[in-house]
């Protein structure tokens, strides 16, 4: 991994920038598709191989191109950034895009050895993917929790509400800013969101008192991104409401954990049982089913996920709830 200055005309045209080489095959899009709270989230926009976000850091709200290139021998992300939070949403940049997510003993050859041959198979496909670290914890807490015990859909919808409600518009990046581009609120915007916003968005009381509470300690919470993933986890789930599964889906974003796994999701359970074995499981079984691969399980489970993998239909689905009804 090199971390060099961006070309001359695209630091000229930016607040900061930078021009990253992940010293191996890299997509930018599957690394940092975890992060997108779905096509519609407004703090995203994707043209192509450019990605745009906008997000705050310490210094104030950031608007960040990133933009992969490159050929057979070498491949780059051209990073650059505007607004107040520039210089230091820079620094994060590689992070961010996998800089410190290391495979090579997931590739050990007695290690991959033990792998099923499902999973050997994607990993050989995907040689490209990286698990991203944002480092921002309240802007991945918060719509994680909005996804407790909701349909993926039900929480988006309230997300891309709230965010186009109580969130900023991106700092300009000179004519080439997308269109609605915004900064997600910061913990304090989202400390005023009133009670019948989180009602207009269809939040349940108990998601939004869970957000509340966990907000109240923002400045803690952050401090959280420099612990090891682990323990990070366990901290998350000392704040009533959060439990192991909002925890996991947490660091598996802001520390690019390997390990983390979402025990207590709706699907995932199932999901892997009938992948390894052709059977749904529980979230025990899913545990012992991955535990031959403690300290890269959450790899395992990104490389069922792109083997293509789908399951069989289990059941009914889970009906999607209108809390602004009641």
């Amino acid at each position: 991994m090199t971390i060099a200055e961006a070309p001359p005309r695209l630091a000229a045209a930016a607040d900061a920038s930078l021009r990253w080489y992940p010293a191996g095959p890299y997509h930018l899009a599957r690394t940092l598709g975890p992060l997108l709270r779905g096509n519609s989230d407004p703090s995203f926009s994707v043209q192509g191989s450019v990605i745009w976000n906008a997000f705050t850091t310490t210094d104030g709200p950031a608007t960040v191109r990133f933009s992969a290139a490159g050929g057979d021998l070498e491949h780059w992300v051209d990073v650059q950034a505007w607004g107040p939070g520039a210089a230091a949403a820079v620094a994060a940049a590689p992070r961010l895009l996998g800089a410190d997510d290391d495979w090579q003993d997931f590739d050990e050859p007695a290690f991959h050895a033990t792998l099923p041959h499902m999973v050997r198979e994607a990993r050989r496909r995907s040689l490209d993917l990286r698990l991203p670290a944002s480092g921002r914890m309240v802007d991945q807490l918060v719509p994680i929790i909005l996804e407790q015990k909701v349909t993926v859909i039900e929480a988006r919808r309230a997300y891309r509400y709230l965010v186009h409600r109580y969130g900023r518009p991106a700092p300009a990046a000179g004519l080439s800013t997308p269109a609605g581009l915004l900064v997600p609120p910061a913990a304090s915007q989202w400390l005023q969101v009133p009670s019948w916003e989180w009602h207009r968005a269809g939040v349940g009381p108990q998601r939004s008192a869970t957000v509340m509470r966990a907000l109240r300690s923002a400045v803690a919470l952050e401090r959280l991104a420099a612990l090891p993933a682990l323990e990070a986890g366990a901290k998350l789930q000392a704040i009533p409401g959060i439990g192991i599964w909002t925890a996991a889906e947490v660091v598996q974003r802001t520390h690019g954990c390997p390990d983390s796994i979402s025990v207590g999701d709706y699907h995932l359970a199932a999901y892997v049982g009938a992948a390894l074995t052709g059977r749904r499981t529980d979230d025990a079984g899913m545990l012992d089913l991955l535990a031959p691969w403690k300290g890269h399980r959450q790899r395992v489970v990104r490389m069922i996920q792109a083997s293509g993998f789908r399951k069989p239909t289990f059941g009914p689905r889970m009906t999607i709830q209108d809390h602004r009804r009641h």
